[in-house]
């Protein structure tokens, strides 16, 4: 569902909006695609013995910071979603071909908790993808105001603009009177 989510983001918006960078740090929706992308590759490739097959660039040595936060001009949003796809099916087929207790080595964590099983990765991804999925539901609502969880079931309010602005500045007005 978290998969499903954070494309589902990307849906209907130009390249511009997919792209750009709406937080201080840079995050931008095509970037979370990709970096989960990038995730999935590593945890359920590298570390269990079966590297993802196509090379991911922005985790070579000489890359520079971030790189797999962000989509560059000559990779188009079919190219990241494309990817996300493939490295998504790598991930699944993984799951499918270990039993839980298989043993891989995660070697950016930590020496003495480098060594870990697949249950915990896999419970890893599903916090990490849902934590992006999270991210980008804040970054599309500050793109075009759209929000919720998926097509039609929101979980959100049914209010329109008037009922809206009322709550914020409730919300506003709270904030204020707690800070003195």
């Amino acid at each position: 569902m978290a998969r499903d989510a954070l494309l589902w983001k990307l849906e209907g918006l130009s390249e511009y909006d997919r792209r750009r960078p709406l937080t201080p740090t840079g995050t931008n929706l095509l970037g979370l695609v990709k970096h989960v992308a990038s995730v999935e590759a590593g945890y359920l490739g590298d570390c269990f013995g079966r590297p993802f097959p196509e090379p991911l660039p922005w985790f070579a040595a000489d890359a520079e910071p971030d790189a797999d936060m962000w989509a560059t001009a000559e990779e188009s949003h079919d190219d990241v979603v494309g990817l996300y796809r493939r490295t998504s099916a790598h991930a699944d087929a993984t799951l499918a071909a270990l039993p839980l207790d298989t043993v891989g080595r995660v070697p950016w964590w930590p020496a003495d908790r480098a060594e870990t099983t697949l249950h915990r990765i896999a419970l890893h991804l599903v916090a990490e993808t849902h934590r992006h999925a999270g991210h980008a539901d804040i970054v599309r609502e500050l793109v075009d105001g759209s929000a919720g969880l998926r097509p039609g079931a929101t979980n959100l309010p049914d209010r329109g603009d008037s009922e809206r602005a009322a709550y914020l500045a409730r919300l506003e007005a709270a904030a204020r009177e707690a800070s003195g």
